[in-house]
């Protein structure tokens, strides 16, 4: 068999007969084998576009020399080359050639995080397969759409996204949304007749890549992969561009701030020196050091880590990012909006009531085959649907699923499809909330029509019932009972459909004079881990509305029991909704318990939208179609893994592998510890930079011996801070962090609290005590003050490695300290990060190095130094150590004055 000729085919499939196109493609209606579409499979390689234009890693890896930081170290060594061209043998060489190795490490450590960060974005996509239903061997069953081939005749059901070019063999109302392809907005029903010559114009046809909007068809497969029309389009495409996240804003602001900070420095004290009579080249070295002091090379990476490390453990947890950078703006999150079924509930529908005419039964009740009315509920329930039985269960909609294992359970529905054919279907949308079928019936006999919905349409749609076997009027009195029976059934938490039934001589019935059967009650009961998390929202100062398209009743009875209402909850009902002026609804949203119900997708859009005019950060969850507006205008938007949609997921911005709200809460938790963790990272970093800048200071302006050397600052940055800011990165949250308000979404990282802190009071503490060990061990020297001090020297390099030791001690301190910002590091767990020792060990180790080994001295021009010098900082850590466990103390007993000015 040539397979090839479906490639080469001309493209008329939308002209020829279905016989002659099955003919080209070799196959039937009914589908392929499994052992042939495995053969057609390694011929045609798998449905997925993969001509993509990717950005080449070495072009990735140069991106990492073009941050301000970067830029600034490049300059710096530039700077340093010219020193030493002026005035060689000064060891300013070394210190362009030490800069340039900082800012290659960086670039190389930042790159290796970033290639990992997308290898697990992509690990993270490839375990969301789209997944689509086929017919093979003469059966439904569900496969990966990347495993499709030209032949295979695939189910469309509203929400899907179509996965290969085909030509429609059965359609009931399917309206497809060509957007994506044509830029159409607008859905077109499809139709199984060519309606143009132009491929793509014509009704009969469906093409990769485009949206069931509604209704539901049958395709026949005949292009997949690059050879569909999206795949000739996207040949050449690149990816689109990424928009700027909170925290990428947030870094720049930070890298800026940071970046003037240095500039201005090292411009002012450069010309001061200058202007005090220093030699050019010394005040150029010095200019020199305060810019790279300034500069905390480790930043990006540690941020990049920390956003990897965020995801992982998300991703554990059955939450995945689409986008690393948007797990920090779930920490801002004011107002969750969340879908009812599935989300809250477990979306395990059960029929646990039935109605038939004015007398209620329990759905396990023996005996209700013989009860009048049985026969045409019956009917309903297992005709009016879409759902299919499986060996096991069900495939399709939950709610439909239950209604057929019910019919299932009380008679057997065997070949009741195929003897009353389904000749058209208006189907169920938001709008209408009803769903019609009509069905032959044989032997000229009247066509049958089968309505299920929400009670309060298909009552309206009702002027009969059955009484005693006969149709008798709905008057009234039988209407206020048929509601009374609604209402009962729904404040016990039950989602209720009406069943109808008419006989029509049409194909496609009308909506009036239908015969009310009865009602059914199904049960979805909550999630048991439901209630906590909702407790830890409210703690958390999170608000979580309910917008359901259920009865308010029912949406009510499930609110009280997950403890979404815990007083005078409101339950807000969509059609009030349309009466609420704009002023209204603004007010309304200021309560602390709204339920929303029988709510519509554009009401849900609407209610997200006037949230974020009052200043609200919004998560939203969402599984249909109808859901992705407001899933993509949301600031965060949160799709169902299990029940969702493609087109939901392709709209959010985090898809629950387990659809599981309480997994929104622990995402929630994840991105407020990932901003408290940058925060931690860059109070550390900035500490040091106080005492890597004051001996430059002291040196121009106090005519001080050099207490630091460019060399050692690099050391200090890169060397002994890296490890232990990368730890911070990976603190796990305080144990209070669900308990704190959101984060103001004007919360900058970088605050004047925090540089209070890091510049004014642990800086100063830090730059004392390398100041004093530094002065100690030259006093012991013999030196005074205005002597000659050579830098060669011994005293001078045993000093030096002194003030070095000092920094490094207080360090390991403020490491420590800043693990927690509110929380006891007793409480917290001191041994808790093992990253953070591994960081400690590794910097006083590389103390160690420097001082010890005696080849490395002369590089880093450091001596020997022994328990005396080092003993001289321990006063001043433990200053750091007990000084900030006492703030912390005064924060938490909600101390005014620090939690105003020395809160960050």
């Amino acid at each position: 068999m040539n397979h090839h000729q479906v490639t080469t085919a001309p493209a008329d499939q939308h002209r020829v007969t279905l016989e002659a196109l099955q003919q080209r493609l070799h196959c039937t209606a009914e589908g392929l084998r499994s052992a042939e579409a495995k053969q057609r499979l390694v011929e045609f390689g798998s449905n997925e576009l993969r001509v993509r234009k990717e950005t080449p890693e070495i072009v990735k890896f140069l991106r990492q020399f073009t941050n301000f930081f970067a830029l600034l170290l490049i300059v710096g060594a530039g700077l340093a080359f010219f020193a030493d061209y002026l005035k060689p043998g000064e060891g300013n060489f070394y210190i362009g050639v030490a800069l340039l190795a900082v800012v290659l490490l960086n670039a190389l450590f930042t790159y290796i995080q970033e290639h990992q960060s997308e290898r697990i974005m992509e690990s993270f996509r490839n375990m969301l397969p789209q997944m689509i239903t086929v017919q093979r061997d003469g059966q439904t069953s569900r496969i990966e759409a990347r495993l499709l081939v030209p032949g295979d005749v695939i189910l469309l059901e509203e929400g899907d996204r179509v996965p290969a070019d085909g030509r429609l063999i059965e359609v009931n109302q399917l309206k497809v949304d060509h957007a994506s392809l044509t830029g159409e907005s607008e859905p077109q029903l499809r139709k199984l007749s060519c309606t143009h010559d132009n491929l793509i114009e014509s009704r009969n046809m469906v093409f990769s890549g485009t949206l069931v909007q509604s209704g539901n068809g049958r395709a026949l497969v005949y292009g997949t992969g690059m050879n569909t029309q999206i795949g000739q389009i996207v040949q050449l495409t690149k990816e689109a561009g990424t928009v700027e996240t909170p925290i990428r804003k947030e870094l720049r602001h930070f890298i800026r701030v940071i970046s003037t900070i240095a500039i201005a420095l090292g411009i002012l004290f450069f010309a001061l020196s200058v202007a005090l009579g220093n030699p050019f080249i010394g005040s150029l070295i010095f200019a020199i050091g305060i810019i790279v002091a300034n500069v905390p090379e480790g930043l990006l990476p540690t941020v990049t880590l920390a956003l990897t490390m965020a995801s992982k453990r998300m991703a554990k947890k059955n939450a995945l990012i689409k986008n690393l950078e948007a797990v920090e703006t779930l920490g801002s999150t004011t107002v969750i909006c969340t879908d009812k079924t599935g989300t809250i509930t477990q979306n395990r529908m059960k029929v646990a009531t039935l109605v038939l005419g004015e007398r209620e039964w329990s759905a396990d009740q023996s005996g209700l085959a013989q009860e009048e009315g049985f026969a045409d509920a019956w009917a309903v329930m297992a005709l009016c649907n879409n759902a299919r039985l499986t060996d096991h269960h069900y495939q399709g909609d939950p709610t439909e699923g239950a209604l057929l294992l019910l019919a299932q359970s009380l008679q057997p529905i065997g070949d009741l499809a195929a003897r009353f054919p389904r000749v058209h279907e208006s189907p169920f949308d938001s709008a209408t909330r009803r769903m019609i079928t009509t069905h032959k019936t044989g032997n000229g006999q009247p066509n049958l029509a089968y309505m299920k919905g929400a009670p309060e349409i298909v009552l309206k749609k009702c002027t009969h019932r059955l009484h005693r076997g006969e149709r008798v009027e709905f008057d009234d009195s039988a209407r206020g009972k048929a509601l009374a029976l609604y209402e009962v059934l729904a404040a016990r938490g039950e989602r209720v459909l009406a069943l109808a039934c008419k006989t029509t001589d049409a194909d496609a019935a009308s909506e009036e004079h239908f015969v009310y059967l009865g009602l059914v009650g199904m049960l979805d009961p909550p999630r048991p881990e439901i209630a906590e998390a909702i407790d830890r929202c409210r703690s958390a100062g999170i608000r979580v509305f309910m917008i359901t398209g259920d009865y308010h009743t029912t949406a009510e009875s499930i609110a009280r029991q997950v403890g979404l209402f815990t007083g005078d909850g409101q339950v807000v009902v969509g059609e009030d909704l349309l009466q609420t002026s704009e002023q209204e609804l603004s007010v309304l949203l200021d309560s602390r318990e709204l339920v929303f119900a029988r709510s519509t997708p554009q009401q849900k859009l609407q209610i997200v939208t006037a949230l974020q005019k009052k200043g609200e950060v919004v998560t939203v969850t969402g599984d249909g179609v109808n859901d992705s507006p407001a899933l993509k205008n949301a600031n965060m938007g949160v799709a169902m893994g299990v029940s969702g949609t493609e087109v939901a997921r392709e709209a959010a911005d985090m898809v629950l592998m387990d659809d599981n709200f309480a997994s929104i809460v622990q995402a929630i938790e994840e991105g407020r510890t990932i901003f408290s963790n940058i925060k931690k990272f860059i109070a550390y970093i900035l500490t040091s930079n106080v005492p890597e800048i004051l001996p430059f200071i002291a040196f121009v302006a106090l005519d001080a011996p050099l207490a630091l050397t460019v060399v050692l600052i690099l050391t200090i940055d890169l060397g002994t801070d890296l490890l232990p800011a990368l730890g911070l990165g990976r603190e796990p949250p305080e144990h209070d962090v669900m308990k704190q308000p959101p984060r103001r979404r004007d919360e900058r990282l970088l605050t004047w609290p925090l540089l209070a802190m890091s510049y004014g009071i642990m800086g100063m503490l830090q730059a004392a005590a390398g100041f004093f060990a530094f002065f100690v061990v030259l006093h012991q020297g013999g030196w005074v003050w205005g002597g000659d001090l050579p830098t060669s020297g011994l005293l001078y390099r045993t000093a030096v490695t002194s003030f070095f030791a000092a920094v490094v001690i207080c360090q390991v301190a403020d490491v420590l300290i800043c693990r927690t910002r509110r929380q006891s590091i007793l409480s917290a767990g001191i041994f808790r990060n093992q990253l953070i020792w591994v960081g400690i060990a590794a910097e006083l180790g590389l103390l160690a190095a420097i001082s010890q080994i005696e080849f490395l001295q002369p590089f880093f021009g450091t001596a020997a130094i022994g328990w005396f010098e080092i003993s001289l900082a321990l006063p001043f850590a433990a200053a750091i150590l007990l000084g900030d466990e006492f703030r912390r103390w005064l924060i938490r007993r909600d101390n005014r004055f620090v939690q105003r000015w020395l809160t960050w």
